[in-house]
């Protein structure tokens, strides 16, 4: 049986490990930033590239070193040690991130070709995978007996295995194609696992502090500490980029953080009618995902309609066509964030707060957010039509 805690939800702990998380990303990323230089870890302008000068990168290891501080602080906290008692999962997190930085690290220096950081990708997920990260059950809203809406699928080992791999596969990807502004990757990694923390949280309250819950609050509050550590040296004017060492990391957390805590979720304890509660798990994950993936989807389908490979490289992201639109490098980052903390807190809120009130808000939000995002393109047509 799983034990429980019941002093309250650890809230300050958690806020702990991730301010240890974010000092020693902020504090190691100027010697890393040297070790780049040193080693010639530089991105060199190219045409599809919008900075101008040459710029180092590898800051992913700084952040990894971060996220490692911070599970050392967890490890020496009496509440929050009971993650790494009764699961494997931030081991897990710590081994894979190590070996999918250290990948990224060579591609950060020279240039692997895309195949050969696809097998290294799924290597590492299935590190998560033989370390118990994986998903146990998923509902479908389909295939319902008398009043219960849906039903649960329970998975086996491979099923769960292979659902697991897919997803971290598919969130590196995205993750590593929506880096492209300066502070981008970084700032969606920091709402991305600062949502996922509070979804956490929301499930470790619902529980009663079922230890089981402990893991996914952790991994995404350190991750969030290392997107914020690492944000002031690359947030624009860039010093440094984190790379695919830093983007590949924060696509693995972010998939662990939300297979910990939505693949393992315990669907007896909600009520067979209550639909927005059988889909939080999904709308929180779908949410916080849904920018790196809607760009990921699009990339895919526009190089193959050109006949080109998934991995060619062009200028044509989201982020490429805000700043067509005639937003400059800030402002087409902060309206990326904004639309973010939008759909991955308002996701969180649903199922935290009253759903129809949140509904609405959140909707004002988006419409608010997409008057924003066009409003270069009409003032432009204005002026254009003005005699």
């Amino acid at each position: 049986m799983t034990p429980t805690v019941t002093a309250g939800l650890p809230i300050r702990e958690y806020i702990l490990v991730g301010l240890v998380s974010a000092a020693l990303t902020f504090l190691l990323t100027a010697l890393v930033r040297r070790f780049a230089i040193k080693v010639g870890a530089v991105a060199v302008p190219r045409a599809r590239d919008v900075h101008v000068v040459p710029i180092p990168r590898m800051g992913g290891l700084a952040m990894y070193i971060g996220v490692l501080g911070g599970m050392a602080m967890a490890h020496q906290l009496p509440v929050l040690r009971r993650a790494f008692d009764y699961s494997y999962d931030p081991v897990a997190v710590l081994i894979g991130g190590a070996v999918i930085v250290l990948i990224g690290a060579l591609d950060d220096r020279f240039e692997l070709d895309a195949w050969t950081k696809l097998a290294g990708q799924v290597m590492c997920a299935g590190i998560l995978v033989l370390f118990g990260l994986q998903w146990v059950s998923f509902w479908v809203p389909w295939g319902g007996d008398g009043d219960a809406i849906g039903q649960v699928l329970i998975l086996d080992r491979n099923q769960g295995g292979l659902l697991a791999v897919l997803l971290v596969v598919v969130m590196v990807n995205a993750m590593n194609f929506v880096d492209g502004l300066d502070g981008l990757a970084s700032g969606l990694g920091l709402i991305a696992a600062s949502a996922t923390c509070a979804f956490s949280l929301g499930l470790l309250a619902s529980s009663g502090g079922d230890v089981g819950t402990y893991p996914p609050a952790l991994i995404a509050a350190t991750l969030a500490g290392a997107c914020l550590g690492f944000l002031p040296h690359n947030f624009q004017p860039a010093k440094i980029f984190m790379g695919d060492s830093g983007s590949m990391m924060i696509g693995l957390m972010l998939a662990a953080a939300s297979t910990s805590a939505s693949g393992k979720i315990n669907y007896t304890s909600f009520d067979a009618t209550d639909v927005v509660a059988l889909l939080s798990p999904l709308f929180v994950v779908a949410a916080v995902l849904f920018l790196p993936l809607l760009d990921l989807v699009l990339a895919v389908i526009r190089r193959t309609r050109r006949g080109e490979s998934p991995f060619a490289a062009d200028k044509m992201h989201l982020h490429h066509r805000l700043l067509e639109i005639g937003h400059s490098q800030r402002r087409a980052v902060l309206l990326i964030y904004l639309w973010a903390g939008l759909l991955a807190f308002g996701a969180v809120a649903v199922t935290l707060f009253d759903t129809t009130a949140v509904f609405w808000i959140t909707c004002a939000g988006l419409l608010i957010a997409a008057l924003i995002s066009v409003v270069p393109r009409l003032r432009s047509r204005n002026q254009q039509g003005a005699p």
